[in-house]
């Protein structure tokens, strides 16, 4: 397959380029549509309780969607302000698809006892298509904020959707406008040439072109959540400069051998392409673990990322042997080592590492055990508007609530759903549970109990009540639906699911390096230091975005739980991460010893030949990470800090330290797998092209990691 993909690029790289063109036209046209279809139902499991009931009120409750407005910053019952107040309420009872709107200065709880700020409820009516419910709720919303009041903020239901979506595009420009300087600036020091260090950042845009028409393909097919356009985006661009750094660094040591600028092609393109291609695979394969959850949110996430990690893939493997082709002639080769070896500092590294094995793993395993620490007490939530940046209008009603109203005011009820038949006795139970019980009557003789519980939407008091109604209900008709619920139905589903998961991608990932390196023992070395590196970043978000240490240096604040969002998608991409540059350092370890068969020198060799891309990579990818935090929504700042540090720690301790130090423990013994198995490696394993490997290592034992052109 590599052969075929580099003759075509070589032969054809015009065509390649024009290609590749148009796929970015595409994706930075009709791919930037996805912007408006993104969901924020980011809790909906289909076939759960909280779904079908949900569902079960979409259909049978006249009353549709709602929002809500604040007025606040002056004395609301000023003679000015009402009048304002009420004739913006007359005007909104006159749009089009409202059902409802109370008065608020007359009903009991929507004046705030300081007399500072009021709250204006809108409820549309059920069933209004899309383009009805938006044009609804945009005039409505327009005219409240049409009050001459210091303070007047509308948010809620779909709003909050279209706002979170608003503020993701704009996330994503911000951090694209930071990290690509950034990331230009570091690839000129790599490489110390304008023209080499250009030419990852045009697969880098590829990465977001691909990353944006990914996620609108698949918008026509299902949900895609708000958070996708950040996760997908700081990947793709991330991976395709990590891939596009491998090629060229390989790119230029097979300039030394030839001035064949088409061989030196074909050559990388065996050698460093068939290391790019199984890291793809490997990075996809992590994600396949999403896709064994039922939740629309977690297999869409899986989907669109493991597409996008395939585009950076197929760029670097096409897109760049066809531009090194047309432009590889202006690109110098590297230089010679200075003093007959490159990379000395690596080489010295891993030389303790090996020498010193048993120290660098007693000292090195428990602290990475430390850090993961707290793990244990991790909990999720689906989170309020203290996810959001302040300067957000969600953010700021929520602030506003929060200051002149109790606690518990705006708090999502917990919504239980009673049938006709249901025992009367049950229902006055559940009624009974909490004084703050309300009821009302559905057409169909529904009756539905809101239940608003102390403390959050998502908080503990509530996802305990959604229990106790379940254990009140016994056999009866009677279903449990809201925030809390849904929190609860996810909860059981990772619970659930997730050993599958687990086992999924631990088997993907085993079958992968076993054909990428031909060992058994491989494989389960790499998984153990890689769940270690992933257990000690994790730690470290729970210390900071659940316990509050330090949130406020990110500007963020401590939620008593992470994001719904968050645990699930950097375990399977920070997974996948690790094994990119396990790959980098592997693929050399190989080729070494092929052509000497000293174990322990291929250990060092490796970590020599590709200690400085591996470095430089993960620093790319965390300049990226990095940019993407600038945004201030706490899920991406969670997934951004998680990544940024699986990715630092991982490049520098595990691979640096840990990976040379179990390789010396093994010994030989690390390549080894049983005979049928190693049979079946010999026939049917992934290698380069006979040749390649043993011509580059003769003529020259020590190839260069580039300092400069």
């Amino acid at each position: 397959m590599l052969s075929a993909l580099v003759r075509a690029a070589t032969r054809r790289p015009l065509t390649v380029m024009l290609l590749w063109g148009l796929f970015l036209l595409l994706g930075f046209g009709l791919g930037t549509g996805v912007f408006a279809r993104l969901s924020d139902n980011v809790p909906e499991v289909p076939g759960t309780e909280a779904e079908s009931a949900a569902q079960y009120l979409d259909r049978a409750d006249p009353a549709g969607e709602s929002v809500t407005g604040v007025v606040a910053g002056a004395a609301v019952s000023g003679p000015e302000l009402r009048a304002e107040v009420e004739r913006a309420v007359a005007d909104v009872r006159k749009v089009a698809g409202v059902a409802a709107v109370p008065d608020p200065y007359t009903t009991p709880g929507l004046t705030a006892e300081d007399g500072q700020a009021l709250i204006i409820p809108v409820t549309l009516v059920g069933g209004l298509d899309d383009d009805a419910e938006e044009r609804t709720l945009d005039e409505a919303a327009d005219r409240i904020r049409e009050i001459d009041a210091p303070d007047v903020h509308v948010s809620g239901g779909p709003l909050l959707g279209t706002q979170i979506g608003e503020r993701a595009q704009e996330d994503v420009k911000n951090a694209e406008f930071i990290s690509l300087p950034v990331v230009l600036a570091l690839l000129l020091v790599v490489f110390g040439g304008l023209r080499t260090a250009l030419l990852p950042l045009i697969i880098a845009v590829s990465g977001i072109a691909g990353a944006f028409l990914a996620l609108f393909a698949f918008s026509q097919v299902t949900d895609v959540s708000v958070y996708a356009i950040q996760v997908t985006t700081m990947l793709g661009l991330g991976l395709a400069v990590d891939y596009a750094l491998l090629m060229l660094v390989r790119f230029r040591e097979e300039r030394r051998h030839t001035e064949d600028v088409v061989e030196a092609v074909h050559r990388t393109v065996a050698a460093a392409g068939r290391t790019v291609l199984f890291s793809g695979l490997t990075v996809a394969v992590s994600l396949t673990g999403l896709l064994v959850f039922p939740s629309v949110f977690l297999r869409s996430m899986g989907l669109a990322v493991a597409a996008v990690v395939v585009i950076d893939m197929l760029a670097a493997l096409t897109l760049l042997p066809a531009l090194l082709t047309r432009f590889g002639g202006r690109i110098p080769p590297a230089k010679a080592p200075k003093g007959g070896e490159e990379g000395r500092f690596f080489a010295r590294v891993a030389r303790f590492a090996v020498r010193r094995k048993t120290a660098v793993l007693a000292v090195v395993v428990p602290a990475l055990l430390v850090l993961a620490v707290p793990v244990a007490g991790m909990s999720i939530a689906v989170g309020d508007a203290r996810q959001l940046p302040a300067d957000t209008e969600a953010r700021q009603l929520y602030d506003t609530v929060a200051g002149h109203f109790p606690p518990g005011t705006g708090v999502s009820p917990v919504t239980v759903v009673v049938r006709p038949g249901t025992d009367t006795e049950v229902t006055d139970r559940i009624r009974a549970l909490s004084p703050n019980a309300g009821t009302r009557e559905l057409p169909d003789g529904t009756a539905v109990i809101e239940i608003r519980p102390p403390g959050t939407s998502d908080g503990e008091e509530a996802t305990e009540l959604v229990e106790r109604v379940r254990e009140t209900r016994g056999d009866e008709p009677v279903e449990v639906t809201g925030t809390a619920a849904q929190l609860v139905d996810f909860r059981e589903m990772l619970a659930e699911r997730g050993p599958w998961a687990v086992l999924t991608v631990l088997a993907g990932i085993f079958v992968l390096l076993f054909a990428f390196t031909g060992s058994v023992l491989l494989p389960l070395r790499t998984i153990a230091t890689t769940l270690l590196s992933l257990g000690a970043a994790l730690g470290v978000v729970v210390w900071v975005f659940q316990d509050g240490h330090l949130a406020g240096l990110l500007g963020a604040e401590g939620l008593g739980a992470l994001s719904i969002t968050s645990p699930p998608l950097i375990i399977a991409i920070a997974f996948g991460l690790a094994m990119d540059y396990e790959l980098f350092i592997l693929a050399r370890m190989r080729e070494a010893r092929r052509h000497t068969g000293d174990d322990r020198e291929a250990v060092v060799t490796g970590l020599r030949r590709s200690g400085r891309v591996v470095t430089c990579a993960a620093l790319l990818l965390a300049v990226v990470f990095g940019a993407f935090m600038t945004g201030g929504f706490s899920p991406i700042l969670q997934i951004g800090l998680g990544l940024t540090l699986a990715v630092l720690i991982d490049a520098t301790i595990v691979r640096m330290l840990l990976v040379p130090a179990t390789m010396a423990v093994l010994g030989r013994r690390a390549w080894w797998a049983p005979a049928p198995l190693r049979r079946a490696h010999d026939r049917y394993g992934l290698r380069e092209e006979a040749g390649v490997e043993a011509k580059t290592e003769t003529e020259d034992a020590r190839p260069q990691v580039p300092t400069g052109a």
